[in-house]
């Protein structure tokens, strides 16, 4: 009995002691209507801060400030873009304008705001005009020609002509276009028998199927469930890649029967073989620039995306971006109440990347084995 008196005195203290508890730290903390009237720094919304080619001052930028100060506003993304806005006086990275970006950062700090300022001119990537090309975005291109084998022969390879940039080619400028023309690094000269293996997967014999891609629905309603599902009478409104067939390859070639040439050809494409028997492909590989550039870039900052493989051009970029400004306006880091905290990227809008000049040498040592033959 004496044991029980004793537990039950036990957990009634520990019970006191948790409702004392939970009262003390009541009175510290504001209730859920309190914390909604008055929102603490943490729960402010943010806003995207566009200023279009060159239109901005001190004036519209602490206006601008001190309007979403009242409106509650916590944070701002710093991007400068050309959207068809005539241009203004104020060239992108010129003196004036990096006093400007150290006066919105002051202001930032005086008015409790934080300021995030995007990686690069535009409002996607990481580029611009100080990128060469060599330090782009570059990916892989060939040539192909077939020769009947039998005897010694010297043929010449053409030069991989450059693909159509992601966006096209008529945003490009005339020293852009230039470097999208001309840049080229030959990679692999690589020959085989032509005619490749089929390969494929079994087919399990079961309900019949197809594809069907409905471009228009007569229908009206608030939300369409995607179905995934292999029901009857389920209708499958998924997209399919244009010529999925073609894309997906349903031919190999045998590793072993490659010959690579890389060696043999001199730089202006020319190879001399004594070709084995029978018909042979032979194939021309190298890089070339994606064509990717920052868009939509105030015009002094259109030009070249950086390579996202490479990181000594992307610090090169950095360099001569963010480094050339914190460089001028000085470092002003952001305090508890706000000021410069971060660097911004927004969307990936530059198409595909798959080379870099020491593409070869990395994946080897990640991958553990060559990706060449």
């Amino acid at each position: 009995m004496k044991k029980l008196n004793i537990l039950f005195l036990s957990i009634l203290t520990l019970c006191l002691f948790i409702c004392i508890h939970s009262c003390r730290t009541s009175e510290n903390h504001p209730t859920l209507e309190q914390g909604f009237a008055n929102p603490p720094a943490s729960a402010r919304p943010g806003v995207y801060w566009y200023f279009m080619d060159g239109n901005l001052s001190k004036e519209s930028i602490t206006k601008d400030l001190k309007a979403m100060k009242e409106a509650g506003i916590g944070y701002v993304v710093y991007l400068e873009v050309n959207v068809g806005v005539p241009r203004g006086k104020v060239d992108f990275l010129s003196e004036q304008w990096q006093d400007l970006f150290g006066h919105a950062v002051k202001e930032c700090k005086r008015l409790g705001i934080f300021i995030t300022l995007g990686i690069g001119p535009g409002w996607s990537g990481s580029g611009g005009p100080w990128v060469e090309a060599g330090q782009s975005m570059q990916h892989l291109v060939c040539s192909s020609v077939e020769v009947t084998g039998g005897s010694n022969q010297t043929v010449i390879l053409p030069k991989p002509a450059p693909r159509e940039p992601f966006f096209g080619a008529s945003g490009l400028t005339p020293e852009v276009k230039q470097q999208w023309q001309e840049f080229y690094n030959d990679v692999a000269v690589l020959a085989f028998p032509t005619g490749a293996t089929r390969i494929g997967t079994a087919h399990t014999p079961g309900k019949a199927y197809g594809y069907l891609n409905m471009t228009e629905i007569d229908e009206k309603a608030l939300y369409y469930r995607r179905p995934y599902s292999s029901a009857d009478s389920v209708k499958q409104y998924l997209p399919l890649f244009e010529a999925f067939t073609a894309k997906a390859g349903d031919k190999a070639v045998d590793r072993s029967s490659i010959i690579d040439l890389s060696s043999k050809m001199q730089a202006d494409g020319t190879l001399n073989w004594d070709v084995p028997g029978g018909k042979w492909t032979i194939m021309r590989f190298g890089s070339r620039v994606t064509g990717a550039i920052t868009r939509p870039a105030p015009f002094p900052g259109l030009g070249l995306e950086a390579d996202k493989f490479d990181t000594i051009a992307m610090s090169a970029h950095l360099d001569q971006f963010t480094g050339k400004l914190f460089r001028h306006i000085g470092f002003h880091k952001a305090n508890s109440a706000g000021g410069l905290q971060m660097l911004h990227i927004d969307s990936w809008e530059m198409g595909a990347q798959n080379w870099t000049a020491r593409f070869r040498e990395e994946f080897t040592q990640r991958r553990g084995y060559d990706p060449l033959p």
